[in-house]
This record gives C-alpha cells, structure tokens and sequence, in this order.
C-alpha cells in the first residue's frame, strides 16, 4: 500500500492532483481551510492508493509526497 501526504499549508487548492488521480481517490477538503485561506486536497480512501503518483506529477507547488 502507498502512502500519500500532502503539505496543507502551501496547497493552494488547484485540484489538478484530484483530475489526475486515476482512481478518484482525492478531493478538495470542504471542511478545512488552510493558513493561505484554500481548501487543501486529501486523500479519501488511502487504502485503495496505488503509488502511481500522478497527483505529485501533476502538483504545480510540488505538495504532495507519495512512498510506496
């Protein structure tokens, strides 16, 4: 199993790591809003991550970090 982390705190909420998920793991997360004022993405089914890491290729502020 992968494990994927994103750095909140500079997310500015773009969502192309969630467009390019293949697998429709990610989401802007509606219920927090980060110290830059954007809702960060998540992952909601870490379980079911891959480690393909087409959401870190796709980050333009390169936030996301995916181990496998």
């Amino acid at each position: 199993m992968a494990k994927v982390t994103f750095n909140k705190d500079i997310c500015k909420g773009c969502g192309l790591c969630v467009e390019a998920c293949p697998l429709d793991l990610l989401a802007l997360d509606k219920e927090e809003i980060n110290r830059k004022g954007y809702s960060p993405a998540v992952i909601l089914y870490p379980e079911k991550c891959v480690g393909c890491a087409s959401c870190a290729i796709m980050c333009p502020d390169s936030v996301i970090t995916v181990e496998r």
